[in-house]
């Protein structure tokens, strides 16, 4: 083992790597265009047959009347809420505690548009229908993640989803979907996309997660929300002058990867089943909604990146690029199944399990 090598300089190193699809690297978008027609002509701040036949594909897919291409999904989660707010005239939006834009934003939704978040449920489980229902603020709109990424890729269940649709319809409220990772989904519901997008008023998708672009996001609704929504865009600074790098990638891929999030799901299972038989480690969920999941040790940060790294140094499996500190006796990492699972042998990745929890079982028996 080399205690000067860093976990994700030795991650890099593995021939093998278990989460994702491929390296973020020029391959990617050389290994795209060496596919495509170099004739077509590219978009031209937000107009083209490029960009507004791919907006109207994503539109068919997901079942809303309009879809509009959008750089990044903060720009566009951000520009739905504001447009919910404003149709209602309150500046108000709930959501989980551990939504993306209540964490990962430097607090964008209020500085930029002034609108107040009201924080549903414990951070450690999603928002159920009780949490709706017992709502005390006026809202314009519910912004729901599925999955919920920060706890482990969590769901409610369908029939919960549908009651809080009901209610918002009934009640007024506008609901909107954080649907970065909405395809990986939908095998666990067993759902088609525009099934689940029935039941809100607005949905975003990202096409740099899941399905492995390089950036970009869809925002998709009814005719009068997507042309607003070009407003909001052209203020944000979102209208680049061309977006094809993005367009053609996350067509590509979106092509190439809408069929196989079932054998993600799939994998995904099998992956945390390995994880559970390991001692002192456990996933959550303990059996996968989705294609990913948080692996949770009972080891300090620094314990658990020392057995990673000997291990992948040693297995040639990389098993995570990095590990975060939960307590001084607990870590984790996350874990994202894509193309990459397929391709390990299955011995090897068993063997890779077994030297996993010989390291925990020996590092657990020097601490006692």
């Amino acid at each position: 083992m080399s205690d000067k090598k860093t976990l994700k300089e030795v991650f890099k190193k593995t021939t093998y790597q278990i989460a994702g699809h491929s390296k973020r690297d020029l391959h990617q978008l050389q290994q795209v265009l060496s596919r495509v027609d170099g004739n077509v002509e590219g978009d031209m701040y937000g107009t083209g047959e490029l960009i507004e036949s791919f907006q109207h594909k994503m539109a068919e897919y997901l079942g809303k009347e309009s879809a509009v291409f959008f750089p990044s999904g903060t720009m566009a989660q951000q520009i739905a809420v504001r447009i919910w707010c404003d149709e209602k005239g309150i500046k108000k939006v709930a959501y989980h505690p551990l939504c993306h834009l209540e964490i990962h934003e430097e607090d964008g939704l209020k500085e930029l548009h002034q609108i107040e978040s009201v924080l549903l449920a414990d951070k450690d489980r999603v928002i159920e229908l009780d949490d709706v229902l017992g709502m005390d603020d006026d809202i314009a709109c519910l912004l729901l993640e599925l999955p919920q990424r920060e706890i482990g890729g969590q769901l409610p269940t369908y029939e919960d989803l549908e009651a809080i649709s009901r209610y918002c319809r009934e009640k007024g409220i506008r609901l909107h979907l954080d649907g970065a990772r909405l395809l990986e989904i939908l095998p666990f519901y067993q759902k088609s996309a525009d099934e689940v997008c029935a039941l809100f008023d607005s949905v975003y998708v990202s096409f740099y997660k899941g399905i492995g672009g390089i950036a970009g996001a869809i925002l998709a609704g009814d005719e009068d929300f997507t042309k607003q929504s070009k407003v909001w865009k052209r203020r944000h600074g979102g209208d680049l002058i061309s977006l094809y790098p993005y367009i053609v990638t996350a067509e590509y891929h979106f092509e190439q990867r809408k069929h196989k999030f079932s054998q993600y799901y799939e994998d995904a299972k099998e992956l945390a089943g390995f994880y559970n038989r390991c001692h002192g480690i456990s996933t959550r969920p303990a059996v996968p909604v989705s294609n990913m999941f948080h692996v949770h040790a009972d080891l300090p940060k620094e314990e658990l990146e020392r057995i990673m790294v000997s291990l992948s140094e040693e297995t040639g499996i990389g098993f995570t690029r990095y590990v975060k500190q939960e307590d001084e006796t607990a870590s984790s990492y996350e874990v994202s199944v894509g193309d990459r699972y397929a391709m390990i042998p299955k011995e090897e990745l068993a063997l890779a399990f077994e030297r996993l929890n010989q390291k925990i079982v020996e590092q657990r028996s020097k601490a006692d």
